[in-house]
């Protein structure tokens, strides 16, 4: 059916109406997220919450439909996200971005918005410095690889409550025309928090008698899922272990886990956690 001059005339001002409704349905949210901020602030809970993020963003993909691409959906909520974080308090990402490794500060600018505030770093040091002084709210970094001559993970182990963590994992959503070679993982002050889908990051310091093998078996024994296990063999071998869901330190399969261990087991230490990124399937659906 072809559309008359004044069908389209009708159709446009219907969007125009649609538009203002949006506008002003934006307009309330930012006035419920100022009443959230001041609860946060009374709390005292950071602005900066990716797990209730990765909530938020599942929950509308899970009831999206129609003909609107679900990552352009995403990058349309990580913008707004992005922004009522900063209406709540200061915040900024460090960035690890040398010139030959641009990709990382796409991922930054596409998940945290195109008008927050970044720092460009050239080493993972700078990142984890910045982020652990105040400097800036998040900082991005490599997914840690096996076999890495000089990772930068062991240098989050810390018992401090506000020590730098793992946060977050990117991209979230799609990878779009972000240069990077490689996911990166988000590193922020303060514990992470239970998004309902998720991956739990622990370093176990141990004696070098005990391999991966012997970590990846034990954990299979108490039930845990160990989704990636990375080395860094200095005068005590500290182990990188990535497990499937939520798993605080205090759970009892850890326990168990370090009973089995005894002696050999410096100590283990969170290092975070992340919330599981969507999947090619999901961001490829259509309503």
């Amino acid at each position: 059916m072809s559309v008359t001059p004044s069908d389209l005339k009708g159709l446009r001002r219907r969007l125009d109406e649609i538009d203002d409704k949006l506008q002003d349905l934006l307009i309330d949210r930012v006035a419920i997220v100022s009443l959230v901020a001041a609860s946060k602030k009374d709390g005292n809970q950071p602005a900066f919450q990716p797990a209730r993020e990765a909530e938020i963003i599942r929950r509308l993909v899970g009831r999206h439909r129609g003909a609107f691409p679900v990552a352009n959906l995403v990058r349309m909520w990580r913008e707004m996200l992005a922004a009522t974080v900063r209406l709540q308090s200061p915040f900024s990402v460090a960035v690890f971005a040398p010139a030959h490794r641009p990709g990382f500060w796409d991922l930054a600018r596409d998940h945290y918005g195109s008008n927050t505030p970044m720092l460009v770093c050239d080493t993972a040091g700078q990142v984890i410095r910045a982020v652990a002084s105040g400097e800036s709210s998040a900082g991005v970094l490599p997914l840690p690889e096996t076999g890495e001559p000089d990772p930068w993970w062991p240098h989050l182990l810390s018992a401090a409550d506000d020590a730098p963590r793992i946060v977050a994992r990117l991209p979230f959503g799609a990878r779009g025309n972000a240069r990077a070679d490689t996911d990166a993982l988000v590193i922020g002050r303060g514990a992470y928090q239970e998004s309902g889908l998720d991956r739990t990051l622990l370093a176990a310091q141990c004696s070098a008698s005990i391999g991966q093998e012997r970590i990846s078996e034990l954990l299979s024994t108490v039930g845990l899922v160990c989704t990636l296990l990375a080395c860094c063999d200095r005068d005590r071998a500290v182990h990188l272990i990535e497990i499937e869901g939520f798993v605080p330190i205090s759970d009892v399969r850890l326990d168990t886990f370090r009973s089995e261990l005894g002696a050999s087991l410096d100590r283990l230490l969170p290092l975070g956690g992340y919330a599981v990124p969507l999947s090619a399937a999901t961001l490829a659906t259509k309503g």
